[in-house]
This record gives C-alpha cells, structure tokens and sequence, in this order.
C-alpha cells in the first residue's frame, strides 16, 4: 500500500519542466513517482531520462505513444512528427531499450483509492482518445476490459487536466508536464487519500531559454516558444481531439 504517488505525464522532453516538478516538497516526499508515458519525445530527449533513471525504483514508468514511436523510428520506420524523428537519433542503445520494455499499464495499490491502474491513454491502447466531456459510452468502452476491483484509473495523452466520474469509477488525467494545454506551468497529480491535481510554476521565459541553449533541436527555441509556453488553449485543443473520440460517429 503507497501513502502518496505523485503522477507526472507527458514531459515530452522538457527538462526545466520535470526539474521544476521534481523539486515540489510533495514529489520529493512521495512513496512513488508514476510517469505515464510520452517521456522524451522533445527537445531534451537525453537528459529527461537521464535524471528519471538517477532517481531509481522511485519512479514507475508507464509507454506511451510517443515512446513507443521512438523504438519504431530506431527500427527504421520513421514518424510523421519531425522532433520525434530527431529524438529518437539522440538517445543511446540503452535508453530504447528501457522505452521498449515499458508496460502499456501498471495496477498500484494507493491509499484511501484502492488499485489504481495508471495507462497513457487508455487501458486499451497508447493513442486513442477520451476526453472529460467524452460520452459516457465511449468511456464505457475504453474502460470495459478493467477490472471490477479497479476504482480509479490515471491516464495521460490529451494534455489537459481533469478528473470525471464513470459509473462510480473515479478517472483522471493529471495534465502534461513539458506540453500543457490551456496555460502555462508544469501540470501533475497527487494521490493518497484522495487525489489532487496540481500546477507547478516555473520561469517560463528562463526555462524557454534553457531548451534553446542546450538542446540541439535545429527547432528548438521555437518549440519551446509554442509549447512550454502553452500557446495553445484546452478550447483549441478539445476542438482538435473531440472528432478521435468518436463522438460524430453517434446519431
């Protein structure tokens, strides 16, 4: 049984970001840090890992898309994302190797929650999508191979923090850490014995700088630019997810 697991998704690369996030009292504290997925695809795809690694058993790794993208770029099958086709040439043998390990879903027994299963974007599958304002039939479908004991589910993938109810099962997505949607500031969740969401502050224009000066992205700063500082809004992007969740395919 953990007391506290702290959750962070969807870093994508950025360092300042997780440093910022890593340095919160109640990650330093917490029994376990759980990343679900989308870890290095960005601009410090390296040094992302790198300090995960260093922090050990501490912190529990989940695959996301993005993660698994890199593994399939290494093996010859490049993607339509031009920096994950960058990070992918950067990391080392080892590094692909732990990405290609990592489980689609991993199932902690948290405080006040019971099992919680932590996935990237579904159970099901690292890329298709749900939303908090997706369908309760949609919801129904994704989530119909959990397990009955399973209370609470921690996904990723969509960038925007929320937390719904499905038929008394408690869902949630803590946000993204490195590419957040609809403002500023290192997204992340606390759980133990409830669950919260929270936002870390960082100096944005120091850390835009930062990626600009040490990565190596030829696009660097103007990724940095677009999406550290979170130049997109969650109304712009629900208006891009809404049509993956199958919702227009309802009469």
């Amino acid at each position: 049984m953990l007391d506290r697991v702290a959750v962070l998704s969807d870093i994508h690369g950025v360092l300042p970001a997780l440093e910022a996030v890593l340095a919160e009292p109640d990650v330093a504290g917490a029994d376990l840090i759980v990343v679900t997925g989308d870890i290095a695809a960005g601009p410090q795809p390296v040094e992302v890992l790198d300090r995960l690694a260093g922090l050990g058993d501490r912190v529990c790794w989940v695959r996301g898309n993005a993660d698994r993208e890199l593994v399939e770029v290494r093996a010859g099958r490049p993607s339509p994302i031009d920096i994950s086709n960058w990070a992918a040439t950067q990391l080392r043998d080892d590094q692909i190797a732990r990405l290609a390990a990592l489980p689609l879903t991993v199932t902690l027994e948290v405080d006040g929650l019971g099992p919680v299963l932590f996935c990237h974007a579904t159970p099901r599958d690292d890329e298709e999508v749900v939303l908090v304002d997706s369908r309760l039939e949609r919801w129904v479908e994704v989530l119909a191979g959990v397990p009955t004991e399973v209370r609470a589910v921690v996904c990723g993938h969509t960038h925007m923090p929320f937390t719904r109810l499905v038929d008394r099962r408690l869902v949630a997505n803590p946000g993204s850490v490195g590419m957040p949607y609809g403002g500023p500031g290192a997204c992340w969740a606390l759980l133990g014995p409830g669950l919260q969401l929270r936002r870390t502050l960082f100096g944005v224009d120091a850390a835009c700088a930062r990626v600009a000066a040490e990565s190596t992205y030829p696009d660097a700063a103007a990724w940095a630019d677009e999406y550290v500082r979170s130049r997109h809004s969650d109304t712009d992007a629900l208006t891009v997810f809404a049509p993956r969740d199958g919702r227009h395919a309802v009469s």
